[in-house]
């Protein structure tokens, strides 16, 4: 079994520049991107945001949006009309309680309507430099075929175990580094294990089935 040291030399080898890939250049517009990205690809949702931050660019303005002229932007994303709902209530509530800026705590940001954990992890160590672990699909998936959390965990389990196992400073790049272990390399049905460094220390139980492929 690797040690965290040897595991994060790894994740450096092969992902050195592992980033968000949310398309954003502020704050606000991270954590819409977030919120959009529940339960679709980050790819889907760089394909809506250019359109829906021009027309709206801060919360001050999307507040003023009718939910169906956001639905619009957004309409070919999953879950899109409750996602309009959500951002038009969180922009109202960072106009009003927070005079147009994204909050900086973990509590303020869990507080806006349609934001939860991971996105206000998310929202933390990228927009803030808030060490924190975000947990998604990949992470998760990862996290268990490597042995860093039990197949019955949830994801907030799977977050604690990851911050005991790994120093505060590297959460947030590595955040980023088990996204793209998991994106492209880890895959769900299809992963790359016949060359993959961490093959050893992974439970997956057809990684020999496709070593051999």
């Amino acid at each position: 079994m690797m040690d965290s040291k040897q595991i994060l030399a790894v994740l450096d080898q092969m992902f050195p520049n592992a980033h968000v890939e949310l398309d954003h250049q502020t704050h606000f517009e991270l954590l819409v991107a977030v919120v959009l990205s529940a339960q679709t690809t980050d790819v889907s949702v760089n394909k809506v945001t250019p359109g829906l931050f021009k027309a709206y660019p801060t919360p001050q303005l999307m507040m003023q949006a009718e939910i169906k002229e956001i639905e619009s932007h957004i309409q070919s994303i999953g879950l899109f009309r409750n996602k309009a709902k959500h951002l038009k209530m969180l922009s109202q509530e960072i106009v009003e309680k927070y005079h147009g800026f994204v909050p900086g705590t973990r509590e303020e940001l869990e507080a806006l309507p349609g934001v939860g954990r991971k996105t206000a992890n998310v929202v933390l160590s990228n927009a803030f430099g808030i060490p924190a672990l975000a947990v998604d699909t990949h992470v998760e998936r990862v996290s268990k075929r490597l042995g860093f959390a039990d197949p019955s965990d949830d994801v907030k389990t799977v977050e604690i175990k990851l911050m005991k196992l790994f120093p505060e400073d590297t959460w947030t790049k590595l955040h980023h580094q088990l996204i793209f272990f998991g994106r492209y390399h880890c895959l769900a049905k299809q992963p790359k294990c016949a060359q993959c460094p961490l093959f050893d220390m992974c439970t997956y139980p057809k990684k020999h089935q496709n070593q051999s492929i």
